[in-house]
């Protein structure tokens, strides 16, 4: 068959357009589900789009990072009440594009001053309480809201608290998650009149897509937005929380409210592969994610794979080890000596790898020596560079359950993570903090930085160094680092392990067969926790935006400023081309 000159130039074409198509092909394949989020504004990542949203808004409005997690925050504690709200506690890590400089906020609350083991034992109670007026703790977040917006907010308590209280007051179509935490949570919530009547529909759990509005919540935000601080410690607020008190038999008083107050900390950090990595110094966990990292670093991670058995074992031995020692030392700083620096040292870490054995897992690990002796996340950068990290939580589904009349949200139960040995750094007192799961963190290398948070009680630390390890060792972007496989181990002993079945059979094999008794679970497991994260390029002042599939939620970009009406208006001229 001869070819013209036309018909040459035509099929050259279809097998240029071929290949083209199959190199397209190719380059579209990945392993992450959903691409992050590209802006030079700013960026909120939430487990709520409704949330992430306002806090976008509120950039727009020309609040900046930190007036949009405040205000994220704020409408988290409406759209999803079960994991969080005004009656729990906050932790934040702000990021200062002006100085460079990192800063922690600890909100986490206090006992009642009467809350001790004699009082409990007084009452027959001989140990921590889950649930209940003895589990609860004075709440942080609205000090913290108010020690943020007071340092390094540009709007005030009344612009930033303006979308939840809206929320609050109009209602919102409950989503897929939410709508499942509440269903099972109905039976302890029908079993309490003052959880029933908020929280219930007619007796039942709101489904996907009924509207719940909440107009005490919105009755007490706005006392907020107007007051401040002082409305939820000293006003109406305050006297709710302290007649539910008295009424259930509990310890609280004025003063333990009045008086509390959080604190600014220093971040504690370790070096990753040339990573800088931030977390909150106790009574925190995040001692332990650090500790997991130092002895992962031991080992040529990146050689094995990512989620190689290998890999894998290496971070389940170090998670045992980590967690022993968090169990072991860590409580609030004000009452036990904790050996911060030795637990992080590099010759700590290298005699701690040493107990990893690559052939077996190690099924009882104790505590060494070192030398020296549920929840919400959200996170957001603004155009300027500003971040921060923030974790807030009621501890367990709809906290203690039990609810101030008239105030629209339950008071937390992080109490119950006291113990009541009088050996434990973490034993009950009075004015203390108990050993809190939830943890935020932050990541720096060169000109790139990173935001981030994963929930999940104490599956906290454990994700937070497989999410680093994934961006450092295996070259991740956020989204696909935030999306992969995660194992999780929330027991102290033993060698039980939880893994997504996006993990390979064969690698799943090989583990067991080193002792690793393995739970398996679905793709997206809600036990691997969800998280989010946002990174800055300050080099391009490109932001990007990550958020968990594990959850609801979504990474919004900061929307432009309306246009002004004359341009929205106008028309092309005649003629003109466009």
């Amino acid at each position: 068959m001869q070819f013209t000159g036309d018909r040459l130039v035509r099929l050259l074409l279809i097998v240029v357009a071929g290949l083209s198509f199959a190199m397209l092909a190719r380059s579209q394949d990945r392993d992450q589900g959903r691409s992050m989020v590209t802006t030079k504004y700013g960026i909120v990542a939430a487990e709520s789009p409704l949330a992430a949203q306002a806090g976008a808004q509120i950039l727009a409005y020309g609040g900046n990072a930190i007036d949009a997690a405040v205000a994220t925050n704020a409408v988290m504690g409406v759209v999803e009440p079960m994991m969080n709200g005004i009656g729990g506690d906050l932790f934040v890590i702000v990021y200062d594009a002006k100085t460079g400089k990192l800063y922690g906020l600890n909100a986490s609350g206090w006992s009642p001053k009467a809350l001790t083991p004699e009082f409990l034992k007084s009452k027959g109670i001989t140990r921590m309480p889950f649930v209940g007026i003895d589990s609860v703790t004075v709440p942080g977040v609205v000090d913290g809201w108010s020690k943020l917006l007071t340092r390094f907010g540009k709007l005030n308590f009344e612009q930033d608290l303006a979308p939840a209280i809206r929320y609050a007051r109009e209602g919102f179509p409950v989503p897929e998650w939410d709508a499942a935490y509440w269903a099972n949570a109905a039976h302890f919530l029908a079993e309490n009149p003052g959880t029933a009547n908020l929280y219930l529909l007619n007796g039942e759990a709101p489904k996907v897509g009924d509207v719940f509005r909440n107009e005490d919540l919105a009755r007490s935000l706005q006392q907020i937005a107007s007051g401040g601080r002082d409305a939820f410690y000293k006003g109406e607020i305050s006297r709710q929380i302290l007649a539910l008190s008295k009424r259930e038999g509990g310890a609280m008083t004025a003063e333990d409210l009045a008086d509390f107050s959080a604190e600014w900390v220093e971040p504690l950090s370790t070096q990753y592969h040339g990573w800088t990595v931030y977390e909150l110094p106790p009574n925190g966990q995040g001692i332990a994610a650090l500790e997991m990292l130092n002895l992962m670093s031991q080992f040529p991670l990146a050689q094995y794979g990512h989620n190689s058995a290998d890999a894998l074992h290496i971070m389940i031995e170090a998670k045992k080890l980590a967690y022993a020692d968090l169990r072991r030392y860590v409580g609030d700083p004000r009452f036990a000596k904790i050996p911060v620096s030795g637990l992080l040292s590099d010759e700590y870490a290298r005699e701690r790898a040493k107990l990893i054995d690559m052939s077996h897992a190690n099924c009882d690990v104790s505590a060494g020596m070192p030398p020296g002796g549920d929840t919400t996340y959200l996170t957001a950068v603004d155009a300027q560079g500003n971040m921060v990290s923030l974790i807030q939580s009621n501890y367990e589904e709809f906290g203690s359950r039990l609810v101030p009349d008239g105030a629209g949200f339950v008071l937390q139960d992080r109490g119950a993570l006291f113990n009541l040995d009088p050996d434990s750094p973490d034993v009950l007192a009075g004015h203390k903090r108990p050993l809190h799961t939830i943890i935020p963190a932050f990541m720096a290398n060169g000109d790139m930085r990173i935001a981030f948070g994963i929930m999940g009680g104490y599956n906290q630390a454990q994700a937070h160094a497989q999410f680093v390890s994934n961006v450092v060792d295996f070259g991740m972007n956020v989204q696909a680092a935030m999306e992969a496989a995660r194992f999780t181990k929330m027991t102290f002993t033993g060698c039980d392990v939880q893994m997504e079945n996006r993990i390979p059979a064969d690698v799943r094999s090989a583990l067991e067969a080193r002792g690793h008794q393995i739970q398996l679970r679905g793709a997206y497991s809600a036990n691997m926790g969800g998280g989010q994260a946002v990174e800055r390029n300050f080099s391009t002042g490109v932001n990007f935006g990550a958020s968990d599939p594990r959850k609801d939620g979504e990474a919004i970009p900061e929307p432009l400023p309306p246009l002004p009406l004359a341009l929205k208006s106008s028309k092309p001229r005649s003629g003109s081309h466009r």
